[in-house]
């Protein structure tokens, strides 16, 4: 199949899928908003604004977000400006949401990011901060699979077409040599679209034989009894890559450019905090998916998921380029021109007023774009 037809199909199912999500739930789904109660007396509005919508996923690689609404770190420095939570369950969800107007501000992946970047011909959103590195797992059924060549010809799991880790593992699955329909996802092996909500149960039941999975999801399959067989940090180099990034939509920054830096300097100050209090970061976490889900993580599933991810300030813009790159080796995605996708400028003058390291865009900066 041409990657330009496969790229159309891709896209449209994606903007087909929120949409029941959406009208559903209006944009996300089952985030307890206690925004209001966390409004110190006295604040006042960041550019008189009611709220910021801001979207992240019941993933602990969604830390950050995580622990800043349990904290409270956003509220802080949004002062009256009610910071209004909004659960996903996977990227291209949240970029439809996005792009919809429904949702100001959320923790992605890096391929619904470039995919809705793309998708909006790079008029609607842009990466403003970095969040998590690492903390995703192929974890399979021992007694199936032993081997990673084992893996062909069996049926293994990931969150959704074209999200961050669909794309990694068909990409993986590539370099093995094997040939995979990106769209169908059948071929050498079967790549099924689970919820990481239900990945578990198929796990379970025997309907996968394994899932290429972001945490805590990774370790729920290993106390099924999954084993471990590749950590894709071991596929980068130094061991990094991004794994959840902060995006915006540039409406939204243009008009409140002042909510959107109190937002990164809430997350600043979140990771700051997390990288400073693991442990109880870990557990205020927890405290955050309870909130959200109404369960919390077991400790056998919670402390190897926690351990195997990185929290960072840093977008680590360059590999967002391998990733894109991954991403039309597989078929999903033409070559795309990601010049223009990250605006950084806002969180660089957070970490200056900290004290911190500015970091880099890796030559996809929006002055780029704008200077081209």
């Amino acid at each position: 199949m041409p990657a330009s037809s496969a790229l159309r199909r891709g896209l449209a199912l994606l903007a087909a899928l929120p949409l029941l999500t959406l009208a559903a739930c209006g944009y996300g789904s089952q985030a307890k908003d206690d925004g209001a109660a966390r409004i110190a007396a006295g604040a006042q509005k960041i550019e008189g604004l009611d709220s910021v919508r801001i979207g992240y996923f019941r993933n602990l690689t969604h830390g950050t977000a995580l622990v800043g609404m349990e904290k409270g770190f956003f509220q802080k420095e949004l002062g009256a400006t009610r910071a209004a939570p909004a659960v996903f369950n996977a990227g291209p969800s949240a970029i439809e949401a996005l792009n919809s107007g429904s949702l100001d501000i959320g923790w992605i992946g890096p391929s619904p990011a470039i995919n809705g970047y793309v998708k909006s011909q790079g008029s609607n959103l842009r990466i403003i901060g970095g969040s998590a590195s690492g903390g995703v797992k192929l974890v399979v059924n021992p007694e199936k699979i032993r081997s990673l060549q084992d893996v062909r010809g069996k049926r293994i799991a990931t969150p959704q077409l074209g999200n961050t880790q669909d794309v990694a593992f068909l990409n993986w699955a590539a370099e093995q040599g094997w040939k995979v329909d990106p769209q169908s996802g059948r071929g050498d092996v079967t790549v099924v679209r689970s919820d990481n909500k239900v990945t578990p149960d198929a796990f379970r039941s025997g309907s996968v034989d394994g899932a290429w999975v972001p945490e805590p999801t990774a370790s729920k399959l290993v106390a099924e009894g999954g084993k471990e067989l590749l950590d894709e940090t071991s596929l980068w180099p130094d061991g990094k890559f991004v794994i959840t990034n902060i995006v915006v939509r540039q409406e939204f920054l243009e008009k409140h450019p002042k909510v959107v830096e109190a937002v990164l300097k809430g997350s600043v100050e979140t990771n700051k905090w997390i990288n400073a209090h693991p442990d109880a970061a870990k557990r205020v976490a927890n405290e955050r998916l309870e909130r959200d889900s109404g369960k919390a993580l077991p400790a056998e599933v919670l402390d190897p998921a926690w351990r195997s991810i990185r929290f960072t300030d840093d977008p680590l813009a360059s590999t967002l380029t391998a990733e894109a790159e991954h991403a039309v080796r597989a078929g999903l995605l033409r070559k795309p021109d990601l010049t223009g996708i990250y605006d950084l400028a806002p969180l660089n003058k957070v970490l200056e007023a900290a004290g911190e390291p500015t970091v880099d865009d890796a030559g996809l900066g929006a002055k780029q774009a704008r200077s081209r």
